[in-house]
C-alpha cells in the first residue's frame, strides 16, 4: 500500500510536464517561432524541419506574369481587332448580298433630301402633305426620265453624223501620227488597226454575253428605280415617324445622343446634295456651252454625262472631261481637242477652288484624300452606285462621329462635382456645349432631352 501514493505522485507530475510542454509549443506556434507548426509532416515527426541557415525557394510566378506589358497589350487589341474585322466582313457580305435594296434605299434617302424642301414648301401653302408629296415625287422622278429620255434621242439623232466624223478623225490622227516626231509609220498603224479588228472578230461571244448581262443590268436598274421611288414617297410623308421608330431601336442610356446627332446628319446631307445638284449643273452648262461653240457633235449628251459624273467626286470630272477631249479629237482634230481640254480644267479649277468651298461649305468638307479612297472603296464593293454615296456616307459619319465625341465630353463635365481640384470649366463659365456648370455643392445637371426627330 505504501508505493501507489508514489506511483501517482509520479503520474501526476509526468502529466504536468507534457501539459506545460504543450502549452509552450502553442504559445511558440502563436508567435511563428515554431517551424513545425507551418509544416504538418514535421509537425508529425516524419520530415524534420529545414534549419534556419536554408535558402528560402521562392514560389512560381504565373503565366500571364512572365508575358511583357507590351505583348500582352496589343494580344487585347489584336482579338479585338479580330472582332471588329470579322463583323466588318459579314456586314459587308450582308450588304452584297441585298445590293440592290441598300442602293436603292440610299438613293431614295439622296432623292428625299433633295426634295424634301419643295413638300414643306407646298405644305406651308396650304397643300395635303400627301398630295404635296405625290406631286413633288412624281415631278421629280418625271424630271429624271425626260433627261435621260433627252440624251438617248441626242445620241441617237447624231450616231450618223458621229460616225461619218469618227471616220475622218480617224484618218487625220493617223495623217498626224505619221508626219509627228513619234516615228510611227503606216504598217504600225495597220497592225495596230488589224489587231483590233482580230480582238473584236475573236472576242463575239464574250460581246454578245456582255449584251445579255446588260439587259439584266437594265431590269436590276428599272426595279431599283421602283424600290427608290416609293422608298422616296414613304421618307417624304413619314420621314418623322420613320426617324422615332429608329431611335426606339436605339439602347435608352445612347438615345439622347443619337437623336441630337439625327437632324446634324440629315443637315448635312441636305445640304451635300443641293450643293453638289448647283456645281453640277454649272459645270455642265460651261462645259456644255464650250464644247458647242468649238462645234464638238454631241454637245448636249456630253453636257449631261458631265453633270452625273458630277456626283462621284474627282474620279467623274477626270471620267466625264476625258470623254469630251476625246470627241474633240476624232472629230474636230488635235487643235480642237487642246481648246477643250483647257475648257474642262478652267471649269474644274473653278469648281475645286470657288463653287464646292461656297456652296457646300464647311459643313461637307472632307479632306481631297479621304474623298479618293471613300470613293475607292466603294467603287470596289458596289460599282458605281457605291462610289456615288461613299462621300456624303463620309460626310455624314464625319459629322455624327464629332457630335457625339462633344456630346459626351458635355455629359461628362455636366457630372463632374465642382471641388476645388476640378478642372476649370470653359472661357466665360460656359461647357464644350454651351451650358453652365453647376454651382459648389449642387448635384450635376441632368442630361438635355432628346432633339427633335428632322422634319419632312
Amino acid at each position: 500500500m505504501s508505493r501507489v501514493p508514489g506511483w501517482l505522485s509520479r503520474t501526476g507530475a509526468g502529466l504536468t510536464r507534457m501539459g506545460k510542454r504543450l502549452e509552450e509549443r502553442r504559445a511558440a506556434a502563436a508567435h511563428g517561432d515554431d517551424p513545425a507548426a507551418d509544416d504538418p509532416a514535421a509537425a508529425s515527426g516524419n520530415v524534420p524541419a529545414p534549419p534556419s541557415y536554408a535558402p528560402a525557394v521562392a514560389a512560381r510566378p504565373q503565366a500571364a506574369d512572365a508575358i511583357p506589358w507590351g505583348m500582352r497589350v496589343a494580344a487585347e487589341a489584336g482579338w479585338r481587332l479580330l472582332v471588329l474585322a470579322g463583323t466588318l466582313w459579314v456586314l459587308m457580305r450582308v450588304i452584297s448580298a441585298i445590293q440592290l435594296v441598300v442602293l436603292a434605299f440610299v438613293a431614295a434617302l439622296l432623292f428625299t433630301a433633295l426634295l424634301q424642301p419643295t413638300v414643306a414648301r407646298l405644305v406651308r401653302r396650304g397643300l395635303p402633305r400627301g398630295l404635296a408629296t405625290a406631286i413633288t415625287a412624281i415631278l421629280g422622278f418625271v424630271i429624271i426620265g425626260l433627261i435621260g429620255w433627252f440624251v438617248v434621242w441626242q445620241v441617237l439623232e447624231n450616231i450618223n453624223d458621229l460616225s461619218a466624223r469618227v471616220t475622218d478623225g480617224i484618218d487625220e490622227l493617223k495623217a498626224w501620227l505619221l508626219d509627228s516626231p513619234f516615228h510611227v509609220t503606216e504598217a504600225q498603224i495597220n497592225d495596230i488597226a488589224a489587231n483590233l479588228q482580230d480582238t473584236i472578230g475573236t472576242n463575239t461571244e464574250e460581246i454578245t454575253s456582255a449584251g445579255l448581262q446588260g439587259v439584266t443590268v437594265l431590269v436590276e436598274f428599272l426595279t431599283g428605280m421602283l424600290l427608290a421611288f416609293f422608298s422616296t414617297l414613304f421618307l417624304l410623308y413619314d420621314g418623322k415617324k420613320v426617324w422615332s421608330w429608329v431611335l426606339k431601336l436605339v439602347p435608352a442610356q445612347a438615345r439622347p445622343g443619337v437623336a441630337g446627332a439625327g437632324p446634324r446628319a440629315w443637315s448635312t446631307l441636305t445640304a451635300y446634295v443641293r450643293g453638289t445638284v448647283i456645281v453640277a449643273m454649272i459645270d455642265a452648262i460651261f462645259i456644255g456651252l464650250g464644247v458647242y461653240f468649238l462645234d464638238v457633235p454631241l454637245a448636249v449628251p456630253l453636257g449631261v454625262i458631265v453633270f452625273l459624273g458630277a456626283f462621284i467626286p474627282l474620279v467623274g470630272a477626270v471620267v466625264s472631261g476625258a470623254l469630251a477631249v476625246v470627241v474633240a479629237l476624232v472629230t474636230q482634230g488635235v487643235f480642237t481637242a487642246l481648246m477643250v481640254l483647257v475648257v474642262v480644267l478652267a471649269v474644274q479649277q473653278i469648281e475645286g477652288h470657288v463653287l464646292q468651298p461656297f456652296i457646300l461649305g464647311r459643313a461637307v468638307r472632307v479632306h481631297p484624300l479621304g474623298v479618293v479612297l471613300a470613293v475607292a472603296a466603294g467603287g470596289l464593293v458596289a460599282g458605281i452606285g457605291g462610289a456615288v454615296v461613299a462621300v456624303p456616307l463620309v460626310a455624314v459619319t464625319n459629322t455624327v462621329v464629332g457630335y457625339l465625341r462633344k456630346y459626351a465630353a458635355e455629359q461628362a463635365a455636366r457630372r463632374l462635382p465642382a471641388t476645388a481640384g476640378a478642372p476649370a470649366p470653359a472661357p466665360g463659365g460656359a461647357l464644350p456645349g454651351g451650358g453652365a456648370p453647376p454651382e459648389s455643392g449642387e448635384a450635376p445637371a441632368d442630361p438635355p432631352p432628346p432633339a427633335e426627330p428632322p422634319r419632312n
